[in-house]
């Protein structure tokens, strides 16, 4: 399966497993990670993420979120891409971000919000989507579902 159709469906299927009534919004989000048409999940080791790390270092990649949106029945589904270029780690720049520990339960092996971030000299898209949830996305399919999105008791 290819990244972009595999986060869609995997955020439509976690929309459709929750339990709720004809008026509750259920929100679901998945984000992927992905080399061409690799993708690469949550490692399950230090190992595993040292391969993940390695593989985007010095390269372009790109990050996928699938975002659905259920109520009742009806179902709003989007995908939002972001492409990130990862500066090439050194040995010494892996080794101190694998002790960090950073990159358990994170796609591809790594956090933007955190010490990741200083391996990423720039991205074309939503920084938000890489974090986990395009916001502005997120917000507009909200918006065309009835929901108001006030911004309201958001801190300055």
């Amino acid at each position: 399966e290819l990244p972009r159709p595999y986060a869609a469906r995997l955020a439509v299927e976690k929309a459709q497993a929750v339990q709720s009534g004809s008026a509750d919004l259920v929100l679901a989000a998945d984000t992927v990670v992905a080399v061409g048409r690799r993708i690469l999940g949550k490692p399950d080791d230090a190992t595993e993420a040292a391969k993940f790390l390695m593989l985007l270092s010095g390269r372009r990649h790109r990050v996928i979120t699938g975002v659905a949106l259920r109520l009742g029945d009806k179902i709003w589904s989007k995908q939002v891409e972001t492409t990130v270029k990862f500066k090439r780690l050194s040995d010494l720049e892996l080794s101190a971000y694998l002790r960090s520990r950073e990159w358990e339960g994170k796609a591809g092996g790594y956090a933007i919000q955190g010490i990741g971030g200083a391996f990423i000299p720039a991205i074309n898209g939503s920084y938000t989507n890489v974090v986990g949830l395009p916001l502005t996305e997120t917000a507009n399919m909200l918006i065309g579902a009835g929901y108001p999105v006030t911004y309201e008791g958001v801190p300055a």
